[in-house]
């Protein structure tokens, strides 16, 4: 696949996250910041209805029609569209986490037998791991280093895992900024629980730790029942730079 988790490191407590970097190969990371997609095609999550961030965001999920018009006059993002939207990518990644004890249940079928499997087990009333259905998809998200902010947050139900890849050269960003992905935990215990994925404050949480923004890395953590997280706002006061991501999502859908 074009992404490499084989320098995954990761932390494990309150739930798994870890950081792989490099993550991409240094011709392909390249080809992919020069080819990013320009402002104009991104909505703000205002735009998306979406509360609670201050984000600009390209996808299938909220700008379909934007996203896939890209996807076709971009050769080097067609590709990795389509390897995204491989069994092999999304097992790739099971796999890897496996490797550091993070076994998620699902290991790869081809198709007609996870077909046939999913038949038998549903007759039975019981679905196992390995007939899960599971996707990937992908946004281009920029956070506007002028106070640019994700509010924590433990992500849909429906994700499994979320690979956040950083999309920017080696000085581009001014580490002052801030832009890192925080890692919390509630002050509170009512919070303690949040599958449904419900939005808090940030005087809410303690930062348990920060994996920077820094140029060719994943963020790789597990959707958990606790699996809180956020981006602070950002400290670039009267700044046009953008802290652009590319956020992959592994989902188990019907």
């Amino acid at each position: 696949m074009f992404l490499s988790l084989e320098n995954l490191k990761v932390r494990y407590r309150p739930y798994p996250i870890g950081i792989a970097q490099p993550a991409l190969a240094e011709d392909t990371y390249e080809r992919l910041i020069e080819t990013f997609p320009p402002p104009e095609l991104f909505d703000g999550y205002d735009t998306v209805l979406r509360p609670g961030r201050k984000k600009y965001t390209l996808s299938e999920k909220e700008n379909p029609k934007a996203f896939h018009g890209f996807i076709r006059q971009s050769p080097e993002w067609r590709a990795v569209y389509d390897d995204v939207k491989s069994d092999r990518f999304v097992y790739s990644v099971l796999d890897a986490l496996r490797d550091h004890d993070i076994d998620l249940g699902p290991h790869y079928l081809p198709p007609a037998r996870r077909a046939l499997k999913r038949v038998k087990d549903l007759s039975k009333g019981r679905l196992s791991p390995d007939a899960a259905r599971l996707k990937a998809r992908f946004e281009f998200s920029a956070l506007p280093a002028d106070g640019g902010h994700l509010s924590p947050h433990t992500d849909a139900p429906t994700k499994i895992v979320t690979l956040i890849v950083s999309m920017m050269r080696p000085g581009e960003w001014d580490a002052a900024h801030g832009g890192g992905t925080d890692v919390n935990v509630p002050k509170d215990d009512r919070f303690a629980f949040n599958q449904m994925n419900r939005l808090a404050r940030f005087e809410d949480m303690d930062v348990l730790d920060t994996f920077d923004y820094a140029p060719n890395q994943a963020v790789v953590f597990v959707k958990t029942f606790n699996s809180w997280h956020s981006v602070p706002p950002m400290r670039g006061h009267g700044s046009t730079a953008l802290r652009k991501t590319l956020t992959i999502n592994i989902e188990r859908f019907m």
